[in-house]
């Protein structure tokens, strides 16, 4: 509930001290930011009558002074020169500014220079720099999330670029915690040293004074780690409900846009919100596995008929005044039941057209349980069939390779050629810029559980009592490093503390953050994790929300300029 309740209660703050009729002002980071955890309704009964954005304030010359400008930003320059300019030709009665982060000095001057008519009321800075999508996760949601893969050489204004939106989207989640935390980073990322230095430094030296909130016994650990310990979670196939939404249909700020599948009807293609606050179903089901949740929906579309029956069912003036006062609940539950059937059923179809549970089978066998020979096989036999989708062989090959990438060069080349002549879109030198990228060379984690002790014992015993599900086998390596933390036995050599400022006992909050972005199986993990109550509460965040898609993506464009900028340098 943490970070959700933060954000609401900054807007809340906003909104409900500026009486009368309200327009509010957003720029396109933090649109998200605050539909995400506000409802359009919810609004409306703050008096804001108008949500507007910064850019096509600009452009309007329509005077409205009968309105307050309540104006929510990032305070970059562009946003700054913007209001510079809507602040000279002022078209709203008041104005109300807040920012979502921290104001240089310089930029207050060229407010209060620009406020010549007075109409500046107050200025404010709100914490709420980030997307808060569930209780325990969020995500900066970051276009530019290719760039924590390209080394400082090629691109360094865009590196440094990407370090500073970090940076200040991590500053906001502690300054909403109103916490300082211990600092340490993955010591096999250079992007993570470097976020974490520059954290550091913002929170210890620039802003020490706004940091310096009241001690608790134990300081909060913020650990800044590198998506490229862990390639294989986002390149799997999901069998849990939200996670499964996402890597299938595609989930972004909470909301599922119907309109990319092509074949419902006209009247369906509508974009529905799942999420945990405002769904009942959906927060008691979103870590549920596909299997389960289809027995679920049958169950609600039950009772779900057992009320519409009961509404065919009026005799009187009070049945009917009843059924009047029922109604919105009504409607409210059928547009529920309506929208988990539609995606369960475009889901189920997916699965069978491309013929996952087969693809998941051996993806999962390849996360997870040993055996070469077998496993080149059945990747061989999946190359091979019609049905299987080139994203799919694409992923299978991928996942082969960081398992068996020292094992046998000669099938691995095999595979590359394969996939090559199978999906000719896809380069193998992909799957070989992957291996640069996130190899075993690279990592720091035990991807596989084959190098520790504890890890082997623990694949054995799970390999003798039998997996629950086939399907959901695999733990992120996310896991294993919460379970270190809680152990105490995060190592510091692989995971070093920045400066001097070191754990005393055992952390009661921890933020990890991961540069490169999170996944909806990994939240889901710390969701279980925060469940058993052992003593520590853990908040994932991330610079986005990737599913195989997305991370392919990334990938493909980090080895573009990767080329390209291996010419310039």
């Amino acid at each position: 509930m943490v970070l959700v309740t933060s954000v609401r209660d900054y807007i809340n703050r906003m909104l409900q001290d500026i009486s009368g009729m309200k327009v509010l002002i957003l720029d396109s980071e933090t649109v998200s930011n605050v539909s995400i955890v506000y409802s359009q309704s919810e609004l409306l009964q703050k008096e804001v009558f108008l949500v507007e954005m910064i850019d096509s304030i600009s452009v309007s010359k329509e005077s409205m002074s009968h309105l307050k400008a309540v104006y929510f930003i990032r305070p970059t320059s562009e946003n700054i020169q913007k209001l510079r300019y809507q602040l000279a030709n002022p078209r709203f009665g008041e104005y109300h500014l807040f920012f979502s982060n921290l104001l240089k000095d310089t930029q207050i001057h060229i407010l209060a220079d620009s406020d010549e008519q007075e109409v500046v009321q107050q200025v404010q800075e709100y914490y709420a720099d980030f997307v808060a999508g569930d209780p325990y996760h969020f995500t900066l949601n970051m276009a530019s999330n290719h760039l924590y893969m390209i080394p400082a050489v090629v691109d360094p204004a865009g590196l440094q670029r990407f370090s500073d939106r970090v940076v200040d989207g991590i500053a906001a989640v502690f300054l909403a915690l109103k916490r300082r935390p211990v600092i340490r980073y993955q010591r096999t990322s250079d992007t993570a040293k470097r976020i974490a230095q520059e954290s550091a430094k913002l929170m210890y030296q620039q802003e020490s004074a706004l940091f310096d909130f009241r001690r608790t016994e134990s300081s909060p650990l913020l650990l800044v780690i590198d998506r490229r310990d862990d390639p294989v979670t986002p390149l799997l196939n999901q069998w849990t409900y939200q996670a499964m939404v996402h890597e299938l249909i595609g989930l972004q700020d909470n909301k599922v846009d119907l309109k990319a599948i092509g074949s419902l009807p006209k009247d369906q293609q509508v974009e529905v919100v799942l999420s945990s606050e405002q769904d009942a179903f959906f927060k008691s089901n979103m870590y549920e596995n596909f299997g389960d949740i289809g027995m679920n929906i049958k169950r609600m579309v039950d009772d779900f008929q057992q009320v519409a029956k009961s509404n065919q069912n009026i005799q009187t003036v009070e049945d009917m005044a009843r059924f009047v006062d029922n109604y919105p609940e009504y409607k409210k539950m059928q547009g529920n039941v309506s929208k988990h059937v539609t995606l369960v059923t475009e889901m189920s179809k997916l699965v069978e057209a491309r013929k996952l549970m087969m693809v998941s089978q051996t993806e999962q066998d390849l996360a997870c349980n040993g055996g070469q020979g077998a496993a080149y096989e059945a990747v061989t036999d999946l190359l091979s069939n019609e049905s299987v989708s080139d994203i799919d062989r694409l992923r299978l090959v991928m996942l082969y390779a960081l398992r068996y990438e020292k094992e046998n060069p000669v099938q691995l080349m095999q595979l590359f050629n394969k996939l090559a002549s199978r999906s000719p879109k896809y380069k193998p030198g992909l799957v070989q810029f992957l291996l640069k990228q996130a190899g075993v060379e690279k990592r720091t984690g035990d991807l596989f559980g084959n190098r520790d002790l504890l890890n082997i014992a623990r694949n054995m015993a799970r390999g003798l009592k039998g997996v629950e599900n086939v399907y959901t086998q695999h733990q992120p390596l996310l896991f294993q490093t919460m379970e270190s933390i809680t152990r105490g036995r995060l190592r510091d050599v692989d995971y070093p503390f920045v400066g001097d400022h070191y754990q005393q006992g055992r952390p009661q909050e921890v933020v990890i953050f991961m540069v490169g972005g999170t996944t909806y199986e990994e939240s889901r993990s710390v969701a279980l994790q925060n469940a058993t109550n052992s003593g520590i509460r853990f908040i994932l965040g991330g610079t986005a929300v990737l599913n195989s898609k997305r991370f392919l993506k990334d990938l493909e464009e980090a080895q573009r300029i990767s080329r390209s900028g291996s010419h310039m340098v």
